[in-house]
């Protein structure tokens, strides 16, 4: 069974594209010196040539929990804004999760109400103009699950239906459904606190 990976610089500005498309190179070439297959679903690009706001991916190999694992959380680059000359601002952070795929066959399409909204940030107000946002409502057990974090309202409706599925799945394990639901939060807003790794300069160097 395939593993999907999420690669997303949040609500960041182009830095954090910027950083998101080298996270993604070299998280793609350690996986594959690590005989694990990866697989590009989709990306959005970022703001300038070079960036990424956020990437789906597709694992399979050997001992993808373990790799997976050595990745998933906050990254950091320190480094000098590439766009904005002088700027003081050195730390630009990206996030890499774990998403559980939906299979199609789950769900038949009645028994789905998809709506879509504006994206909302904190206390409400609207991030953007345009209907992105995703809620899928699972009619029969009245689950729902939203995905707002991404621009693309076409990746948002994937994300949503990885975790409706995910939730029907955890529906009958309230400790399981809360360690989803607490990792889903992170998407949104990612912890800068206690980086999983760091990544330094225009070379990007992990810092060991």
């Amino acid at each position: 069974m395939s593993t999907w990976i999420q690669i997303t610089a949040g609500k960041g500005p182009a830095e954090c594209c910027y950083a998101a498309h080298h996270v993604m190179k070299r998280f793609s070439g350690d996986a594959r010196a690590r005989q694990i297959k990866v697989v590009t679903l989709e990306t959005i690009a970022g703001p300038r040539p070079g960036t990424l706001k956020s990437a789906l991916l597709s694992l399979n190999g050997p001992d993808i929990e373990g790799f997976v694992a050595s990745w998933a959380g906050t990254i950091q680059w320190i480094g000098q804004s590439p766009f904005r000359p002088g700027h003081k601002r050195k730390n630009w952070f990206v996030g890499i999760y774990a998403v559980t795929p939906p299979e199609e066959t789950d769900f038949r399409d009645k028994d789905l109400r998809i709506d879509t909204m504006r994206a909302s940030g904190p206390g409400g107000q609207h991030v953007n103009t345009s209907n992105t946002a995703i809620r899928i409502t699972h009619l029969p057990s009245r689950l729902v699950a939203v995905a707002q974090e991404e621009r693309s309202q076409h990746l948002n409706k994937r994300l949503a239906m990885a975790r409706l599925k995910a939730l029907l799945q955890a529906r009958n394990d309230q400790a399981s459904m809360a360690a989803q639901h607490a990792q889903w939060e992170s998407h949104t807003t990612l912890e800068r606190g206690n980086p999983v790794r760091v990544f330094h300069g225009p070379g990007f160097k992990e810092k060991r």
